[in-house]
């Protein structure tokens, strides 16, 4: 589920803007206490700006001695998701030159993916 967004310019790195992303997220939602990230977001910085609003920073590393495709714990989390966001021909085709717009339409892809998954039948159990 996507929690919160933010579009920053191309100037600024995710892991500088990060900080600030989580804090206006948990306004929200204040029982977050552990953030899963990769490695560009690493760092001593983005590490005590959330150790200031007590929130843990797990970053989950890619291994590249192992070849090929491995799935790697919370990392496909965030991958997955972005495939479903990806599906949005909108979003890719980044028709949006304020930021606000393009933030909604990713909530909005992001609610049809949602709505999507609680409107399927669940599959009935194997007998």
């Amino acid at each position: 589920m996507l929690l919160g967004i933010e579009a920053i310019p191309a100037s600024v790195q995710d892991r500088d803007g990060a900080a600030g992303l989580i804090k206006k997220t948990r306004r929200l939602f204040p029982f977050i206490c552990r953030v899963f990230a990769d490695g560009g977001y690493s760092g001593d910085k983005l590490a005590s700006d959330l150790a200031a609003q007590r929130v843990e920073l797990e970053i989950v590393k890619r291994t590249d001695r192992e070849g090929g495709f491995k799935v790697i714990r919370r990392r496909w989390v965030i991958e997955r998701t972005f495939s479903w966001l990806r599906r949005n021909r909108r979003l890719m085709a980044h028709y949006e030159a304020i930021a606000m717009i393009a933030e909604g339409f990713a909530k909005l892809a992001m609610i049809s993916v949602m709505l999507k998954r609680l409107t399927e039948p669940k599959p009935k159990p194997a007998s």
